[in-house]
């Protein structure tokens, strides 16, 4: 079983500064991809921002420039350095990965945490 748990969540004021933690534990071979996703209050799904173990990042144009994203693969953890956080980051984020487990790939999610950007 492959557990994806996600923490840092929160309340924060427009302009300000949240990380966000994922730990990925259980059974797996590789790490293939790690990255976020998030669900805004109208149910509209996308694409935070990925990291690959081949180095690629991508961003979504809406969080470049303030999000950054980094991975601690030794200690199988994902981070989301969030800046300068806009009313519209409002959402559930959600953490997921690619694993490889028994020569196959697959993809896992968290079951997310609230982000509220709010004065």
């Amino acid at each position: 079983q492959v557990q994806l748990v996600e923490s840092g969540g929160g309340l924060v004021e427009p302009g300000g500064s949240l990380r966000l933690s994922c730990v990925a534990s259980g059974s797996f071979e590789a790490i293939n991809v790690m990255g976020w996703f998030r669900r805004t209050p109208g149910n509209q799904r996308e694409l935070v921002a990925d990291s690959a173990s081949d180095g690629q990042i991508n961003y979504s144009e809406a969080v470049k420039g303030r999000f950054s994203i980094s991975e601690d693969r030794g200690q199988n953890t994902v981070y989301l350095q969030m800046n300068s956080v806009k009313p519209e980051d409002t959402a559930v984020y959600y953490c997921y990965s690619n694993l490889r487990q028994k020569g196959r790939n697959y993809n896992h999610w968290g079951r997310g945490t609230q982000v509220t950007v709010s004065s």
